[in-house]
């Protein structure tokens, strides 16, 4: 890889990962899964408990589309990019904070949070795609309950 294409493998890679927050907040659910790899190592571990897995791409989105269900609004803001490239794979740390919003006739509320995330990236036949995804809260104020709703 030439120096000259470092920038542009940058620029890619953030645009990427605004796509990732940008089709969870429209409910994008094709989009988003095209996005990652098909398999990715999630840790959401400072929110929910439990340990980092392996799941499918088909199995992150799942999760989102059951957890950002149409009567639950959601908005993320990412900021303070590092992209570190190397070669064929980057990683990307970003600021994070995100808003849910429940729908007042499910008895509405807001729970909000601000992290940060580390994403790695792999460079395929397809261009860049997520490998990954880790968030690490620092702070979360609101309804609780707001997070963990699902219509099931």
């Amino acid at each position: 890889m030439s120096e000259l294409s470092i920038p542009a493998d940058r620029t890619t890679v953030i645009e990427t990962v605004d796509a990732i927050f940008d089709t969870v907040d429209a409910k994008d659910w094709a989009a988003v899964e095209e996005l990652f790899t098909p398999e990715v190592r999630v840790d959401f571990t400072s929110l929910a408990g439990g340990e980092p897995a392996e799941i499918t791409n088909t199995q992150l989105v799942d999760g989102w589309r059951v957890g950002l269900h149409a009567k639950k609004q959601s908005f993320h803001l990412v900021s303070h990019y590092r992209v570190r490239i190397d070669g064929d794979r980057a990683d990307v740390h970003v600021k994070g904070y995100a808003y849910n919003l429940l729908a007042a006739d499910l008895g509405g509320g807001m729970w909000e949070v601000w992290g940060t995330y580390e994403i790695p990236f792999q460079r395929t036949a397809d261009g860049w795609k997520a490998t990954g995804l880790a968030f690490f809260a620092l702070h979360t104020r609101g309804d609780e309950a707001v997070r963990s709703h699902t219509l099931d």
